[in-house]
């Protein structure tokens, strides 16, 4: 049964770790959620009871403690017995390890997010597995033929030095802010964006 709880602000002193938590926390991992309530702001609450142990939000705990902060939102689950917040100690973080990733999308985000100028150090991803990513060909916005086939589109592949790579971002980011792509049967905007790149030096060098 769901129940509308009311999130209130406490002392991060007066939280206390549940003893028995199995969950551990490397120093990286607690930097990285400090890099993210940084970023976004301390959005998700933490979960105590009423004498202030840490049911969950251990990593954001300690994550506020580096950071210096005083107080950080919480959430009274009184509501449960001793046998249920023993074991949603458990299931909060189990829970969370079932969940995947659909890598195309996830690698069309970061794409984007690149070409926003935006800094990825703040998503909870090392350099190598941002690399990973990044590296894999986009599949996003191919329609699905009955046949497999994906014409009359095309996906190519170039191979780009560090600073050619920054260019071709920073053309591709000048190109989305034109604005939409109204006219275009694609639903990929990087391949919009570089198909008006390309235009925009056809048309400059009278190759059109």
């Amino acid at each position: 049964m769901y129940m509308a709880q009311e999130v209130r602000l406490v002392s991060v002193e007066k939280l206390i770790p549940y003893a028995r938590n199995s969950r551990t926390h490397s120093d990286a991992q607690i930097s990285a959620v400090a890099a993210s309530i940084l970023e976004f702001g301390f959005t998700n609450p933490v979960l105590v009871r009423g004498d202030g142990t840490i049911v969950a939000g251990h990593g954001r705990v300690m994550a506020a403690r580096k950071l210096g902060l005083a107080e950080v939102p919480c959430i009274d689950v009184n509501h449960m017995s001793d046998a249920q917040m023993r074991a949603y100690v458990i299931a909060d973080n189990r829970l969370s390890d079932q969940a995947g990733w659909d890598n195309d999308l996830l690698s069309l985000e970061l794409k984007d997010l690149l070409i926003d100028d935006y800094d990825l150090g703040s998503l909870g991803f090392d350099e190598g597995e941002i690399d990973e990513l990044l590296r894999e060909v986009e599949t996003i916005g191919m329609p699905e033929l009955p046949t497999g086939d994906k014409s009359p589109f095309q996906q190519v592949t170039f191979t780009l030095h560090d600073t050619q790579a920054e260019e071709v971002q920073r053309a591709l980011k000048a190109a989305k802010a034109i604005g939409p792509f109204i006219d275009s049967p694609n639903a990929n905007s990087n391949g919009n964006a570089l198909a008006r790149v390309c235009e925009t030096f056809l048309t400059n060098h009278g190759d059109r």
